[in-house]
């Protein structure tokens, strides 16, 4: 995991806050200082966060557990389907499904019903359907996958999630607090971090700070992987090499 060099999370901007009338007490240790009216953020404590959230996410990849990301505001969505896709994980970037942890059963029964079109236009029986009915089920398929797509291989509920905005995403926090889901999150400085068990106090606006926070976060959960693949593998030359021994 590489070091994170103070100056890059200044040049992302990441040390940019709210308005101090906006602020929420309970962030106040992470607050350096006041400048023009704007709160800013300590970065050697970000740094530090950082750290400790990329260690503790590196374990659940290499748990083979999975990490829902959820960012539905628009300066993140990109940045977050994009790093997730890129480790192989989860994510929510259109409106949050309510129940979407708490009533996953409910969610999973939507993912076969997409599973179920799928199988409809390969065996050839949905071509036996009428114009109208073909429009109806291919309009309700893209609304399932503009909603669900990227967690149609979820099948259980996630090792954990990363917010980005807690105040936005606050049913997604609610959801996971309820069902003692780890949660893992970017909190400015005009939300209260209290809900939140590993928090990287940062300029959740900014795609530029999104992008850095996450970029860190990623390669962590890159190395979980593979170390999860390198343990596999081992296990695996470990069961050949006894099965030969005893042959």
């Amino acid at each position: 995991m590489a070091n994170i060099d103070i100056k890059e999370l200044l040049d992302a901007g990441v040390h940019f806050g709210h308005l101090t009338r906006k602020w929420d007490p309970n962030m106040a240790p992470y607050i350096y200082t006041e400048r023009n009216g704007v709160h800013i953020i300590d970065l050697y404590k970000t740094a530090a966060k950082m750290e400790e959230a990329a260690k503790a996410l590196g374990k659940i990849a290499a748990s083979g557990r999975k990490i829902l990301f959820v960012a539905t505001k628009k300066q993140a969505k990109d940045i977050v389907a994009d790093m997730a896709a890129s480790v192989n994980m989860p994510y929510i970037t259109e409106r949050w499904p309510g129940g979407m942890l708490t009533n996953f059963i409910t969610i999973r029964k939507a993912v076969k019903k997409m599973s179920q079109i799928d199988r409809m236009k390969q065996d050839g029986s949905f071509d036996a359907l009428s114009k109208r009915e073909k429009l109806q089920i291919n309009r309700q398929r893209a609304k399932l996958e503009k909603n669900l797509g990227s967690i149609t291989e979820m099948t259980r509920l996630p090792g954990a999630i990363f917010v980005v905005d807690i105040k936005k995403e606050h049913i997604a926090v609610t959801e996971a607090q309820k069902l003692n889901i780890p949660i893992f999150a970017m909190v400015d400085t005009n939300s209260d971090p209290r809900p939140v068990d590993f928090v990287i106090p940062a300029n959740d606006d900014a795609s530029k700070s999104i992008d850095k926070v996450l970029s860190y976060v990623s390669e962590s959960i890159t190395e979980g992987l593979a170390n999860r693949k390198a343990n596999k593998e081992s296990k695996e030359k470990d069961v050949a090499t006894k099965k030969e021994a005893t042959a």
